[in-house]
């Protein structure tokens, strides 16, 4: 398989803190990886490194090139960001919320919206509606089509079960499966809920105080008893 991203020694600080020490990791084009491990492990902080929302240093590139700059570089290099807390623009319509996920291409909103319609229906039904009256899964759902006007190269989601009923996070999996299976789009999942994010991620990563403890396949991991008691907390 070709890399798709690629993190080589990677070290992030919140000030004089080091949440990150030394992180490698990788994701193939077309492949989903979740990103796993307890609350302050360095689970969030990766994607923040990838996304250059966070001081970092180390190696990052995606299709072989240097990952540089803040997130409007790394968006028009082809990644999308979606934040563990959604960041819809709450007083914004539906439909203002996808246009703005399409600024870094021109003049292809509309049929962008067309398109991710096609994997959220109810998108098309309710664009004059304001993003800030949607249910909470309403609005992870319009944060994740937001992301993918940007027809990106690597999506990234932050937490995306967090708050959220099981049927609304199963529905959301679902369409992230089908995005990967359909389209090819390459997938970086960080997730508390370790059952789900492995049984839709093909490799894991499990972090520990920043560094990653453990890695490999996630029917390795789910099935490894030893590795689910003292990693992935079931």
């Amino acid at each position: 398989m070709t890399a798709l991203l690629e993190l080589d020694g990677v070290e992030a600080r919140y000030g004089p803190v080091r949440a990150l020490r030394g992180v490698s990791l990788r994701v193939d084009e077309g492949e989903i990886v979740a990103v796993l491990g307890a609350n302050g492990a360095g689970k969030t902080t990766t994607l923040r490194a990838v996304s250059g929302t966070v001081r970092r240093s180390g190696e990052i590139r995606l299709g072989g090139k240097a990952l540089r700059g803040g997130p409007e570089a790394v968006a028009r290099a082809g990644v999308a960001h979606v934040p563990e807390g959604r960041g819809t623009f709450a007083e914004l319509s539906v439909t203002e919320n996808l246009r703005l996920g399409a600024y870094t291409r021109r003049g292809r909103s509309d049929s962008d919206i067309a398109r991710v319609t096609e994997w959220f229906p109810w998108l098309g039904e309710r664009g004059a509606q304001q993003a800030g009256t949607l249910s909470g899964g309403e609005q992870q759902m319009l944060a994740l089509a937001r992301a993918l006007m940007s027809r990106p190269q690597l999506l990234m989601l932050d937490e995306p079960s967090l708050g959220l009923a099981p049927l609304v996070v199963r529905e959301i999996f679902r369409i992230v499966r089908e995005l990967n299976e359909q389209e090819g789009l390459a997938v970086l999942v960080v997730e508390q809920d370790a059952r789900i994010a492995l049984d839709v991620a093909k490799r894991a990563y499990v972090l520990e105080v920043g560094e990653v403890a453990l890695t490999g396949a996630s029917a390795e991991l789910r099935d490894d008893e030893s590795v689910r008691k003292s990693y992935l907390g079931y």
